[in-house]
């Protein structure tokens, strides 16, 4: 059993970390060698199911013993220390792919187009340095940027009151009122899952209509690297929260012990602060 020695809780002996790394080995074990060797998919998908099977009995685990009250204010502080600096790293992860759009945009592409130099008359002769481009090489051949009045317009609004509609969970939660806690959650967990199909479609049109692909040069690959990776995330968001509400139903939390909602709002509203981001300089700057 788990146990606490001087303040410092020592958590019992658990096999999810191993089963954790044996599903990653397989997962992107598997993946590499059905992309190198033109093997099966068959070994990445045992490795993902075998992940799944580690989240929700790891993370079971630590609601049983959360609920059980076997967690201390030390433990509280350590969950939140280690959320904070989750959060960090994602902060870092899209960080380089908005400096790699950065660089593209502000040195290669006029490095490319001439600029102060006359490099392109040997390399890319008549070249022009516009934005968005796929290249001097017109890798992926024409193709239409993603406009920001449409779809990414309103799935900016649906975040936006995503966020809204969270806080005021958090809110009601605070204050002890449970239904007003269950429908903030319900409307967000609608909210998150709207966008994601919203994105859907638009990367369906972006494919069949717009013949704009991850393989469409220097602009295709920061648009689906960025927006495809927030779209990830988004997905993360909403399933962390549909947990949260399930919990929420079962009458999991209270105004003073919630840390677990707040991990899962703090991750949200990253979500959110990344998407104004992605909207001002993947869409709108085009």
């Amino acid at each position: 059993m788990s146990d606490t020695h001087g303040g410092y809780y020592l958590p019992q002996p658990s096999h999810w970390p191993l089963v954790g790394s044996i599903g990653l080995f397989l997962s992107t074990g598997g993946f590499a060698y059905a992309l190198v060797a033109n093997g099966s998919y068959w070994y990445m998908i045992a490795g993902l199911v075998i992940l799944a099977s580690m989240m929700i009995g790891w993370f079971g685990t630590v609601i049983h013993e959360s609920e059980g009250g076997m967690y201390n204010d030390q433990v509280d502080r350590s969950f939140r220390m280690g959320m904070i600096w989750f959060i960090f790293s994602e902060v870092m992860f899209f960080a380089a792919f908005f400096g790699a759009l950065y660089y593209i945009r502000q040195f290669a592409i006029p490095w490319w187009g001439g600029g102060d130099e006359v490099t392109h008359e040997w390399l890319y002769k008549g070249f022009e340095a516009t934005w968005p481009s796929n290249g001097p090489a017109n890798v992926g051949g024409k193709f239409e940027a993603m406009g920001a009045w449409g779809i990414p317009a309103i799935n900016t609004l649906i975040l936006l009151t995503s966020g809204a509609t969270v806080t005021w969970a958090h809110h009601a939660l605070k204050k002890n009122n449970r239904s007003g806690l269950v429908l903030g959650l319900f409307l967000t967990v609608a909210l998150g899952f709207t966008f994601v199909g919203l994105q859907a479609y638009e990367y369906i049109h972006a494919y069949t209509e717009m013949n704009l692909k991850l393989t469409t040069g220097a602009y295709g690959s920061t648009f689906f690297m960025l927006t495809g990776f927030h779209g990830l995330h988004v997905t993360i968001g909403a399933i962390m929260l549909t947990v949260i509400l399930l919990r929420s139903i079962k009458g999991h939390f209270t105004p003073q012990h919630h840390f677990a909602f707040e991990a899962a709002a703090w991750y949200w509203h990253f979500v959110d602060v990344v998407w104004l981001g992605l909207f001002i300089f993947v869409y709108w700057l085009i």
